[in-house]
């Protein structure tokens, strides 16, 4: 968990925390409680799971109202740079665990707290403030909250217009002192219900210009117009204020009976996770269609092919969510066409996109790493080891953007204009590192699929024997005796790309079969370490590189040319730990080794799991600087972060 007490020093109050629900909803938000992406919100549901993700209730102003004085329990940040109200002096602690709590104090004789909870499995969001002391003779304590609400698109921003419909509808019950209060903004958005124990008074306002930092930072529009259509008042000298958010129904139970059962089925549900990283990896597990996926990070990441792939090695398989395992494989396993899998479904529209050369390849990795815990039934090992071997066959054939093997075994990939690797980014027709020819960790992957499929295939095993000779002949650079990352770069043969980068990491560590061992792969990892480690993870690009971008910062286009010209991805530390440990390892005491697994704990485990009380509370960011101090950047909830950082925690255990 992670807990923060006052004095709050003034970064904190921009971390950030994340409740997501079982279908691609989410609610997020600061410490601060002042909203500082477009993506902050209390109610975002996925209206076509996981993805067609709406904003409804972007968040609240909640204040207290005590012996004619107003005391502010929420914050916001309106343009160019105003705060107001500012809550920073009263705010006592915020917690994460069991869900974000925040703790108020005005003077010694009043106390409260404030709690966001999402149900996983229904996707509701309860919010309640808790009375937790007051000096009688300041009795009553009124509690005011005013829903802020839009009903766009998450990507959107929203403004005032006059098409947004304030109307409400309202159904009370005496009987269980509940009120339920219904919404719907524009037609073709989710009705919101507010289930509360409080009154509503209809009062429709817009609150104009918040301005969202993070947003600004990273180029973009930032300001947005938010609608309110009345406020809820509470008696907290009674009872404990409750309010269900929900879209498209409400449970009919009361309020306070709704939020009990919430609450209950909640605590017993996160105390059953083993770790705080396994509570966390729980928030990537998502539904689509009949069958289960992992969204690749929170707040704009839907699901990905290789994100899926890379991240449930350790967020499900190292994790033992076997039964999810299994159910996301078979998934994915029928989407295969012309022996590719998609990299990605659009957020709307069904046509998915192929553009990976190496997703298909993963997913052979994750099936082995599956298979290897014998919990595979008879017809699923079947049906998984049928479409590896169809990926196989597909990529031996030729299929999309030139993706075949060559003469030498190896495997080529790519065409202009279309980014085929990991390493992406593209801004209109510029692919930034584009790596056409044969990209060193595409080798490592296909030399990985033809291993994985010759256990239970034997015409399998010649190829990879052939690519291990190539790799070795064509990949070793005599002056460094480091990789190349690129050999017939945009199919030229003999041509070579010699950037330090750290995709040959993967020769030696991070897949099942390393491709080196010895004094070559030695002299990998030392050279991985040496040019591209750093507290948060490896440097996309060595900062001798004239291409060399050390800031991941400024417009679209200038972060995508930094994308992986040097700024540091946390998820590739997984595999060079691994590699690390394989060149050490040359003691096979049980001494020596556990004395060298606490060493590899010591200098790159700990500086990450620090990470882990920062920016994303509880989670590891998508990226970080090349530079020091190593400012972590992109997405503050990333899956292959989280999932690397438990898989090699696994195997560290293991080895």
């Amino acid at each position: 968990m992670t807990r923060i007490d006052s004095p709050f020093q003034p970064g904190r109050l921009d971390d950030e925390w994340l409740e997501a629900d079982a279908f691609g909803g989410f609610a997020s938000g600061t410490v601060g409680t002042a909203r500082t992406r477009r993506y902050h919100a209390l109610l975002l549901a996925a209206t076509r799971p996981p993805g067609g993700r709406v904003v409804l209730v972007n968040g609240v102003e909640a204040w207290l109202e005590v012996n004619g004085q107003r005391l502010s329990l929420t914050m916001q940040r309106y343009a160019p740079d105003l705060i107001y109200p500012d809550i920073a002096a009263n705010l006592v602690s915020f917690e994460t665990v069991p869900w974000p709590t925040w703790r108020f104090s005005f003077g010694e004789s009043l106390t409260v707290s404030a709690e966001v909870l999402v149900a996983k499995a229904s996707g509701e969001t309860m919010l309640r403030w808790r009375l937790l002391n007051t000096d009688p003779s300041s009795r009553p304590v009124s509690l005011k909250v005013r829903p802020l609400l839009s009903g766009r698109d998450y990507h959107a921003l929203h403004h005032a217009n006059d098409a947004f419909n304030f109307s409400f509808t309202a159904h009370s019950n005496p009987d269980t002192d509940t009120a339920r209060i219904a919404w719907q903004p524009y037609g073709d958005v989710p009705v919101i219900h507010a289930s509360t124990n409080g009154t509503y008074t209809h009062a429709p306002d817009w609150y104009r210009n918040f301005c969202y930092v993070r947003e600004r930072e990273r180029g973009l529009d930032f300001t947005e117009d938010l609608a309110t259509p009345g406020v809820f008042t509470f008696d907290l000298s009674t009872q404990s204020a409750v309010m269900i958010l929900s879209a498209g129904t409400a449970d009919a139970a009361s309020a306070q009976q709704r939020a009990h059962t919430l609450t209950a089925v909640e605590h017993a549900r996160r105390a059953s996770f083993g770790s705080r990283l396994t509570r966390s990896a729980d928030a990537y597990v998502v539904g689509r269609n009949e069958g289960r996926t992992l969204i690749a990070g929170f707040p704009w990441f839907t699901d990905w092919g290789r994100d899926t792939f890379i991240a449930m090695r350790g967020l499900l398989i190292a994790t033992g969510r076997l039964d999810e395992a299994r159910a996301i494989l078979l998934e994915w396993a029928g989407t295969l066409s012309e022996g590719m899998l998609p990299n990605r479904f659009p957020d709307y529209g069904d046509v998915p996109e192929f553009n990976a050369v190496d997703a298909s390849l993963w997913f052979a990795v994750a099936v082995h790493d599956y298979l290897a815990t014998s919990h595979a039934d008879t017809d699923t090992r079947e049906r998984l080891q049928h479409t590896v071997v169809a990926i196989l066959d597909g990529y031996t054939r030729g299929t999309r953007f030139n993706i075949g093997v060559d003469a030498d075994g190896l495997l080529r990939a790519g065409e202009p204009g279309v980014q085929l690797t990991w390493m992406d980014a593209k801004v209109g027709d510029w692919v930034v590192t584009p790596r056409i020819g044969k990209p060193v960790e595409v080798q490592a992957l296909w030399f990985n699929a033809l291993r994985i499929a010759a256990n239970w295939d034997a015409r399998w095993h010649e190829p990879a024997v052939r690519v291990q000779q190539a790799f070795g002949a064509r990949f070793v650079d005599p002056v460094t005796r480091g990789l190349f990352d690129v050999v017939d770069v945009d199919h030229v043969a003999g041509t070579l790309d010699r950037s330090v980068r750290p995709n040959q990491i993967f020769a030696v560590g991070g897949l099942p079969f390393a491709l080196l061992d010895g004094a070559a792969a030695r002299a990998v990892v030392e050279q991985v370490e040496a040019w591209l480690l750093t507290p948060l993870g490896l440097r996309t690009l060595a900062p001798f590189d004239r291409n060399y971008k050390g800031r991941y910062t400024g417009t679209p286009l200038e972060r995508d040319g930094a994308y992986h010209q040097g700024t540091v991805w946390p998820w590739l530390l997984g595999p060079f730990v691994e590699a690390w440990l394989r060149v050490h390892s040359t003691d096979p005491s049980q001494s020596a080794r556990s004395a060298l697994r606490a060493n590899a704990h010591k200098r790159f485990i700990a500086p990450l799991d620090a990470h882990l009380d920062r920016a994303g509370l509880d989670h590891l960011s998508e990226v970080a600087d090349g530079d020091a101090p190593h400012t972590a950047g992109g997405t503050p909830f990333q899956a292959w972060s989280l999932g690397e950082r438990l898989r090699i925690g696994a195997w560290l255990d293991q080895t």
